[in-house]
C-alpha cells in the first residue's frame, strides 16, 4: 500500500515506522507528513506524541477521535519547506491537505512549525492560509493524479 503522505512509498517504508516509534523523522517535513498519515489512519498517539508539550493541553484525544469519524483526508501537497533539515532546531513547511467532511469537499492550506527538541522533531503551531485555486489541468485534490477537468470537473 502506498503511503497516505504521497510520496510514492509503501507506508511500511515511508511514514509507518516514524508512527509506530521504530524510528524519528528526520526533518520537519518528514514529520509534517507522517503526521498526515497518522490522520488518514486514526494514529491519537502520534498526534499527541508529535506535538510539541506546550501544546498537548489544548488538543484532546477525544477532538481528535471525533476528527478520524468526521473527516476523510484525500490528499497532501508539499508546497514549500524552510529550514527543517538535520541538525537545524526550527522549520517550516506549507501544505495543502485536501479532505472530504460529508459530502463537503475542503482544504487545509497551512504553514506550519516545528522545532527539534533533543533530536525530535515536533510540531508547534501554524498559521491557516486561504485555499488554493485549483485549476481545470491542476491535478485533482482527491489524489487520483488525473487532471481536475478528467476528475471531479464541478
Amino acid at each position: 500500500m502506498n503511503c497516505y503522505c504521497g510520496q510514492g512509498a509503501a507506508f511500511a517504508d515511508c511514514c509507518e515506522p516514524y508512527i509506530r516509534g521504530i524510528r524519528q523523522a528526520p526533518t520537519a517535513e518528514a514529520l509534517m507528513r507522517s503526521r498526515y498519515s497518522a490522520f488518514c489512519c486514526g494514529e491519537a498517539d502520534y498526534l499527541l506524541a508529535s506535538l510539541h508539550p506546550s501544546k498537548r493541553v489544548s488538543e484532546s484525544r477525544e477532538s481528535l477521535e471525533q476528527s478520524f469519524t468526521e473527516t476523510q483526508w484525500c490528499s497532501l501537497r508539499v508546497l514549500s519547506c524552510r529550514s527543517g533539515e538535520a541538525g537545524q532546531t526550527v522549520g517550516e513547511v506549507e501544505f495543502v491537505a485536501f479532505y472530504q467532511n460529508g459530502m463537503e469537499v475542503g482544504q487545509l492550506h497551512e504553514r506550519s512549525r516545528f522545532v527539534c527538541d533533543s533530536n525530535q522533531w515536533l510540531y508547534c503551531d501554524g498559521d491557516i492560509l486561504p485555499p488554493l485555486k485549483l485549476g481545470r489541468n491542476d491535478e485533482c485534490w482527491c489524489g487520483s493524479g488525473r487532471k481536475l477537468k478528467k476528475c471531479h470537473p464541478d
